[in-house]
C-alpha cells in the first residue's frame, strides 16, 4: 500500500521532490508485488519496464544540481528494511538467468566482467531507495533528495543501469530467437576472467525461459 502522507492533496504535483518521490515509491511498491510470484509469467516485462521508468527518475536527479541538506549531518531513519526476502524471491523467480556479467566502469581499461545477480541488484536497489523514502515520509525533503541523488551517482543508478541492460538483452535474445548464453552454475563469490566466464557459461534455450518468465518470440 502507498503510504497516504506520500500523496498529500496540499503537495503540489509539479514539484519535484514529489514527482521524484512517486516515481521511487511506485518502483518500490510494483517490484515488491512481482517479487511475490503471483504472475511469474510477466516477472522479466514487468521488471524491464520498472527498472526503466526508475532510472528517468535517476536521470533527472543526476541532471539537477547538487542537492544540499538541511542537516550538516544525516538524521538516523531508524532500522534499515530487510531486503532478504526480496533477493530471495527474486532469485528463485529469475533462477535460469538469475546470474548475467557486468563491467562496473565502462571507462576503465582493461576492466574484466564479473559476474552478478539480477535478484541481488534489485533488492539493493530497493533498500537505497527506501532508506530516501524515509527521509522523506519524515518531513526531511531536502535530506531524502540530497540521499536519492547521492546515492543514485553511488550505488542504485549504476546497479539499476546494469540491471536493465540485462533485463534488456535476455528480451532481445527471446525476441530475436537467438540461442541465450547463461552464465550456469556461475557464483557471484567467484573472482574470475574473461576465459573463465567463457568456460562457466552454459547453454539454456529460449524455449526452457521464455515461457515461465513471461517472454515471447517474434516467431511463431
Amino acid at each position: 500500500m502507498s503510504d497516504p502522507t506520500l500523496h498529500s492533496v496540499t503537495q503540489d504535483p509539479d514539484d519535484f521532490a514529489v514527482q521524484i518521490a512517486d516515481s521511487i515509491e511506485s518502483f518500490i511498491v510494483a517490484t515488491t508485488e512481482v517479487a511475490k510470484g503471483d504472475e511469474p509469467g510477466s516477472t522479466v516485462p514487468f521488471l524491464l519496464l520498472e527498472v526503466s521508468q526508475l532510472l528517468l527518475a535517476g536521470g533527472r536527479l543526476g541532471a539537477h544540481e547538487d542537492i544540499v541538506p538541511d542537516e550538516r549531518y544525516e538524521t538516523d531513519t531508524g532500522p534499515e528494511p530487510d531486503a532478504d526476502d526480496l533477493r530471495e524471491r527474486f532469485a528463485a523467480l529469475l533462477e535460469p538467468v538469475d546470474v548475467f556479467s557486468e563491467v562496473f566502469d565502462p571507462y576503465e581499461p582493461r576492466k574484466a566482467p564479473v559476474p552478478a545477480r539480477i535478484s541481488d541488484n534489485l533488492a539493493d536497489v530497493v533498500a537505497d531507495l527506501s532508506h530516501g523514502l524515509a527521509h522523506y515520509r519524515a518531513g526531511r525533503t531536502s535530506e531524502a533528495l540530497w540521499w536519492w541523488q547521492f546515492s543514485y551517482f553511488s550505488n542504485w543508478g549504476p546497479t539499476a543501469s546494469a540491471t536493465l541492460r540485462a533485463l534488456q538483452s535476455l528480451v532481445a535474445h527471446v525476441r530475436l530467437d537467438q540461442p541465450l548464453a547463461a552464465l550456469d552454475g556461475l557464483d557471484t563469490d567467484e573472482d574470475l576472467g574473461d576465459d573463465d566466464l567463457a568456460e562457466e557459461a552454459g547453454r539454456v534455450m529460449i524455449q526452457e525461459i521464455a515461457g515461465p518468465l513471461g517472454l515471447r518470440s517474434l516467431k511463431h
